[in-house]
C-alpha cells in the first residue's frame, strides 16, 4: 500500500501487523513466483522506470549534489538487470522459514524443534539508492515479511516508479497488499511518529548517513539494526605480492568510490612504502583521486615528483575518521602490522577491512585481530555484498553485533521459536 499522509496510520498498521502470520504460510512455490512476476516487471518497465529516475537526477544535479550522490542515485539498464537478477537469484536460494535449525530431545521425553520463522513487520528507511527498494521487497518476500519502505525525497520519483510496478504485478498474482508498503508523504512527523509504534513494527533497518541513523536510533522505541559508515581499510603488509596490491587497492578505491564498501583509507608497511607507493599514487591520481596523506606518504610524493596541491594534502585525525564517498583517499605508512591493526580498530567502522599479504601467519593474525563485520585477505573490500556472497541479495550491511552482522540477506530478516512435542509429560 501507498502511505500518502499520516491520517489513519494507526489502523493501518494494526491492519499490517494483526495479518502478518498469514505470510508464514505462503509456500515456497508460490513467493517464487511472486519474485519471477516482479523480474520481468522490471525488464518490461525499464524506461519508465529510468525516465521517472531521470527527474530526480536533474532535481539532484540543479541542488548541486556531489558526483558521488548522483551516482548512488543512477538507475541504468544496467543496474536495473543486477535489480533482476538479484531477484531472480532469490528464487534458486533455499527458503529459510519453516527451517529446522537445530532437533533434540530431552530426559522427560520431550523432542525439542528450534525453526526459523519471519520477523514480522521491517520497517526500512534508506537515502538515494533506489535499487533498494526492489532488493528489500524481494527479501521480504521470500523471508515472508511485511515490510514498510521509507525512502528519501531525493530519489522519491524512482522509487515510486518501482514500487508501483510491483504493487501492480503483486496485485495480479493475488499477493495481499499490506505486505509491502510504501511512505510517499514527505510530512517529517511521519517517520518520528513511525518509530513510536512499537506495538506493530518489529525491526527498523537504516541505511544512510550517520546523522540519519543515531537520529533514528535515539527516537526509535522499536528495535534498530544500524548500518554505520563504511571506513573500510586496505593494509599492503611488507610481504605483500606488489601488483597484487596494485590492482586490489585500485579496484577498492576507483571502482564504485560512492559505496559503503569502497576502500577509504590505504595503510602501507613502511619497508614496501617507496615500492608500493610511487606507482600506486601515480595510478590513483590518473583516476583523479585526491591524497590526504601521512608525512611519509607526502615526501615519497615529493621526491618523486608526484606532489601538487589540488591532489595532496596532510591527513589529519578527522580524515582517518572520514566515509569519503567519493575518490579521496587517506593514506597512511606503518611500522608494522601491529599499527596497522590498531589504527584499523580505532579508526574504522567495523564493516570492512583486508590484507595484502604472502604471510599466512600475517593473515591469520590480522583476520583474527581486526574487529569487522568482513575481514579479507588478498581480495577487494568491494566484495562485501549480499548478491557477491551468494545470498542473493541484502538488506544492509550490519555493523552491528545483534542480532545481525556483515550483509542482511534472507536468514538475517528471520528469528526462531521453539517447537515441542510431547506425549502427555508434566514437570514434577
Amino acid at each position: 500500500m501507498e502511505i500518502k499522509n499520516i491520517k489513519g496510520l494507526n489502523s493501518l498498521l494494526k491492519k499490517i501487523k494483526d495479518n502478518t502470520l498469514k505470510l508464514g504460510e505462503l509456500s515456497s512455490e508460490y513467493k517464487n513466483r511472486l519474485l519471477s512476476g516482479l523480474a520481468d516487471a522490471l525488464s518490461k518497465n525499464k524506461s519508465f522506470i529510468i525516465r521517472e529516475n531521470q527527474r530526480d537526477i536533474l532535481i539532484a544535479k540543479r541542488l548541486g549534489l556531489s558526483s558521488a550522490f548522483i551516482d548512488r542515485l543512477t538507475l541504468t539498464e544496467r543496474r536495473i538487470e543486477q535489480m533482476k537478477g538479484s531477484l531472480l537469484n532469490l528464487i534458486n536460494l533455499a527458503d529459510p522459514i519453516g527451517e529446522v535449525i537445530k532437533e533434540w530431545s530431552v530426559p522427560s521425553g520431550l523432542i525439542i524443534k528450534k525453526v526459523r520463522v519471519p520477523l514480522g513487520v521491517i520497517l526500512i528507511i534508506y537515502e538515494s539508492r533506489p535499487d533498494v527498494t526492489s532488493d528489500c521487497i524481494g527479501l521480504c518476500i521470500k523471508s515472508s515479511n511485511a515490510v514498510i519502505l521509507k525512502g528519501g525525497s531525493e530519489s522519491l520519483n524512482s522509487n515510486l516508479a518501482i514500487f508501483r510496478v510491483f504493487l501492480e504485478t503483486l496485485k495480479k498474482l493475488s499477493f495481499p497488499s499490506y505486505a509491502i508498503n510504501f511512505v510517499s508523504t514527505k510530512e517529517r512527523k511521519v517517520l518520528d511518529k513511525l518509530l513510536r509504534y512499537n506495538e506493530y513494527i518489529d525491526l527498523v533497518i537504516p541505511r544512510g548517513g550517520e546523522s540519519l541513523i543515531r537520529k533514528i536510533t535515539q527516537l526509535s522505541r522499536i528495535p534498530v539494526i544500524k548500518h554505520y559508515k563504511g571506513i573500510c581499510h586496505i593494509y599492503v603488509d611488507e610481504y605483500a605480492d606488489i601488483e597484487m596490491a596494485r590492482k586490489v587497492c585500485a579496484n577498492a578505491k576507483v571502482q564504485r568510490p560512492a559505496t559503503c564498501n569502497a576502500m577509504e583509507s590505504m595503510l602501507v608497511h613502511q619497508s614496501i612504502a617507496k615500492e608500493f607507493l610511487v606507482p600506486m599514487l601515480k595510478e590513483f591520481l590518473e583516476a583523479k583521486v585526491k591524497i590526504r596523506g601521512c608525512a611519509q606518504t607526502l615526501k615519497i610524493a615529493k621526491d618523486y615528483g608526484l606532489f601538487n596541491k589540488e591532489f595532496f594534502k596532510k591527513a589529519t585525525d578527522k580524515d582517518y575518521r572520514t566515509e569519503y564517498l567519493d575518490l579521496i583517499l587517506s593514506v597512511k605508512v606503518v611500522k608494522d602490522m601491529q599499527e596497522a591493526i590498531e589504527h584499523i580498530n580505532e579508526y574504522g567502522s567495523h564493516h570492512s577491512d583486508a590484507i595484502i599479504t604472502k604471510d599466512n601467519e600475517h593473515a591469520e593474525e590480522f583476520l583474527k585481530r581486526v574487529d569487522s563485520a568482513c575481514v579479507y585477505h588478498n581480495a577487494s573490500t568491494r566484495f562485501t555484498d549480499g548478491y557477491q556472497f551468494g545470498m542473493g541479495a541484502e538488506i544492509g550491511i550490519s555493523t552491528d553485533r545483534l542480532h545481525a552482522r556483515g550483509p542482511m540477506a534472507l536468514e538475517e530478516l528471520t528469528t526462531y521459536k521453539y517447537v515441542v512435542k510431547g506425549s502427555g509429560q508434566i514437570r514434577t
